[in-house]
């Protein structure tokens, strides 16, 4: 008797705490909530935020999110777009070995392969470099380390947040259990040959009937073009003799970068916080062209240095494959 009464206590407080989003962390609560609105059962939200996973922190990734990372990592991105140069002739191979995917990119996005495959090549070498993190683990250890005293340390957290509620709701419905969904990530917590965050998962595409995957190159081209074409509104193919010289331009932008604190290559204010920068592009007749494509690609990446480089890459890529 004393038994059955113990078991069925047990049982009640095991299913007590699978029926709500009450946690100790608050955050643990709101990302429950969340991911509840989106359609996973209560049970499963706390399967995930009940894991082993989020036992684990990964003080590595914890640490290359210091502003001071953030900044030398912003201070050698010309340094990388010169280096990425003499991957050419990888790239050109590349177009041509994907040739009828970015067919089918094109046509469905309007979003020009040449772009497409300068962005794959600056995120992870075409595929070559891979990730070492888990992102579930660099997301996690946001929310459980960072307190939100200053205005970066609230965004931090936001994106922890925000990010764990996708990772969960993508591991979800794509039949993952918790200890399955391992998603390879950056330090920051990007996901797969395009570098996509999880938040940016409802942009992936598949090349078959399967599920995306972004460790496969034909899912990632097209996923890489269906992100520009909804998120940043890219939808008409570069018409390529519009594009002046991008090496003079590059090295014109770098100097004016040099020059001047708060240059930017396309906007001359920051429409979500107001701050004010010196644009480059927006007195210049002869660049307005390139300044719509390139605020797309910013998009992608909210660099004026990876946007430039991108377009280097794509410009010297479709001069090749068109001679």
């Amino acid at each position: 008797m004393i038994k059955t009464l113990l078991l069925l206590v047990l049982s009640t407080m095991l299913f007590a705490k699978y029926t709500n989003c009450e946690f100790q962390n608050k955050n643990y609560t709101e990302i429950c909530k969340k991911v509840i609105k989106k359609g996973v059962p209560v049970y499963e939200a706390n399967l995930f935020l009940l894991s082993s996973k989020t036992k684990k922190m990964d003080e590595r990734s914890f640490k290359l999110f210091h502003p001071n990372k953030i900044k030398t990592h912003r201070a050698n991105e010309k340094k990388a777009n010169n280096a990425l140069v003499k991957y050419l002739p990888k790239i050109i191979e590349h177009v041509k070995k994907y040739d009828k995917v970015y067919d089918r990119a094109e046509l469905k996005y309007g979003v020009n392969r040449e772009v497409i495959a300068a962005i794959l090549m600056k995120e992870t070498k075409l595929g070559i470099i891979k990730p070492s993190y888990d992102a579930f683990e660099v997301f996690n250890t946001l929310v459980l380390k960072v307190n939100p005293k200053t205005k970066r340390e609230r965004w931090l957290l936001n994106m922890g947040k925000s990010n764990m509620v996708s990772i969960i709701s993508y591991c979800y419905n794509n039949g993952f259990s918790p200890l399955e969904c391992n998603l390879a990530s950056s330090y920051a917590g990007a996901v797969g040959i395009p570098q996509f965050m999880p938040s940016s998962f409802i942009y992936i595409d598949s090349d078959t009937d399967k599920v995306g995957d972004l460790t496969n190159m034909n899912d990632a081209i097209l996923s890489a073009a269906k992100y520009l074409n909804k998120k940043a509104s890219y939808s008409k193919l570069i018409q390529w003799e519009k594009i002046p010289d991008m090496s003079k331009v590059e090295a014109d932008w770098y100097e004016y970068d040099f020059e001047h604190k708060n240059a930017s290559f396309v906007y001359s204010q920051s429409t979500r916080t107001g701050k004010k920068y010196d644009c480059f592009a927006c007195d210049k007749k002869e660049l307005q062209y390139l300044k719509k494509y390139a605020k797309y690609i910013m998009r992608y990446n909210n660099s004026s240095n990876y946007a430039i480089g991108v377009m280097r890459l794509a410009y010297d890529t479709h001069l090749s494959i068109t001679k």
